[in-house]
């Protein structure tokens, strides 16, 4: 690209037009002039060869050998135990053995050495390499306990203000330890209660799973609804991460309690998250289709973390041979496509023992869903897409619409990629090749202003 605006520059320049692009949703042989006015796209003309003549200007994009899409979103990234295992601080926690209990006890000890500095410093890692990689719009989970405090919390805060001209930072206050379970749940449950009211704090979320039994798991759900109702929040669970078949299934549950509720009479305006949801591999057709009738209006979108996931579930037992590695994660273009769900994909956690390898690029995630879910179709493969983009800002309440196309009156989010030269030869300026193979080099625009290239 012609301008080299980014992070660095804390007042980045509005563009006021991009030329000569190539755009996702139209005619791949086909090029576009884009005007943005302030944060939206103000007209989308054919290209204008003779645009290049005129006198260089800073506001102006060279689009030439780029495409241009709609911007990706974290629908779920923790924000505070991001890069543990990349840290010297943490370099005497290392994994042995790599299972969830031994998970959350290195988490549960690098959290007793959390403190302000160091959660800017790898906070803010993880959002400048999102940004990067084209991300606009996060919901970022901060854990509020008995150990952490509001450490976390209060650092978040501090970096959702420190980005705010480069990405939304959407603040989930969440409970990773139990609020009914041992000798800290009232001091959780009160932390929770006082944490939800903070200003700038978007989301409240919790992890019923880590409670000592299933009653106590319908408390935790309990719980965190009624204070998402009443203080106007939108509400994130971590739910069912396990392949007991055996085990009951507590998405029923949240779903039945949303309508006792009156969620949709009173909160329309707030969106249900349910991450992992690894159990619900197990149900059938009728199941699914039961569920979707149980959801009704309800605002709930499901999101696939797969590189969690398939890291964490699936466990082959040795004695039996080890062969047997089922993938445990939610088949994310199925539910779409056959069930009708709300759904997205999410990069959950970044360099810590829940999930050791990938990176903040979502798009890694698109990419590599096209093996995961074996969606090698054009249509398939927009789908991904969509999910690290439209559907999952749609599920974290930062969208309206679920489809890629772009047009006059549309925010202005948007991520350039460069493709490879078209005098290589190889073909060009299609979104299935933007997802098969991710490029390196993109720009990023958020509400109208360029905020990394």
């Amino acid at each position: 690209m012609s301008t080299n605006s980014g992070l660095d520059q804390p007042h980045a320049e509005y563009v006021t037009d991009i030329l000569g692009i190539k755009i996702s949703d139209r005619d791949p042989d086909t090029k576009w002039d884009v005007s943005i006015y302030e944060d939206a796209i103000s007209s989308i003309e054919p290209h204008d060869p003779q645009s290049f003549s005129r006198p260089s200007n800073p506001q102006v994009l060279d689009g030439r050998n780029c495409l241009l899409a709609p911007s990706l979103c974290h629908p779920h990234i923790h924000l505070d135990k991001c890069f543990l295992l990349n840290d010297p601080k943490y370099a005497d926690l290392v994994i042995e053995n790599g299972d969830f209990a031994e998970a959350l006890s290195l988490t549960s000890q690098a959290k007793s050495r959390f403190d302000h500095d160091d959660l800017l410093r790898r906070g803010g890692w993880l959002i400048e390499e999102s940004i990067s990689a084209g991300v606009t719009h996060m919901r970022a989970f901060v854990e509020v306990d008995a150990t952490v405090q509001f450490k976390c919390l209060e650092a978040g805060l501090v970096l959702k203000d420190r980005y705010r001209q480069a990405c939304h930072v959407q603040i989930c206050v969440f409970a990773q330890d139990p609020l009914f379970s041992g000798e800290n749940a009232a001091e959780n449950k009160r932390l929770m209660g006082d944490a939800v009211q903070r200003r700038g704090v978007e989301v409240i979320g919790s992890t019923p799973y880590v409670e000592a039994d299933k009653d106590r798991a319908r408390k935790n759900i309990e719980w965190t609804i009624i204070r998402a109702k009443l203080f106007g929040k939108h509400l994130d669970f971590h739910l069912d991460y396990n392949l007991d078949a055996s085990q009951d299934r507590m998405v029923d549950f949240v779903i039945g309690k949303l309508h006792g509720l009156n969620w949709t009479l009173v909160m329309k305006h707030w969106t249900i998250v349910l991450g992992h949801c690894t159990g619900l591999t197990q149900f059938c057709a009728g199941q699914w289709h039961a569920l979707r009738e149980r959801i009704g209006e309800l605002p709930v979108s499901f999101v696939g973390l797969p590189t969690s996931d398939l890291f964490m579930m699936g466990r082959p037992d040795e004695s039996e041979g080890g062969g047997d590695r089922p993938r445990g994660t939610l088949q994310i273009p199925q539910m779409i496509e056959k069930y009708h769900l709300d759904a997205a994909i999410g990069v959950n956690n970044v360099g810590n023992a829940f999930t050791p390898q990938g990176s903040c690029d979502p798009l890694s995630l698109a990419s590599m869903g096209v093996g995961i879910y074996q969606a090698g179709t054009r249509q398939a493969m927009e789908i991904l897409y969509e999910c690290v983009s439209e559907r999952a800002k749609v599920a974290i309440g930062c969208g309206l619409r679920t489809d890629l196309s772009l047009s006059e009156g549309d925010e202005a989010d948007l991520v350039l990629f460069e493709m490879p030269n078209p005098k290589s030869g190889r073909q060009c300026g299609t979104l299935q090749q933007v997802v098969c193979d991710p490029p390196a080099k993109r720009s990023v625009v958020f509400q109208g202003r360029l905020v990394s290239a």
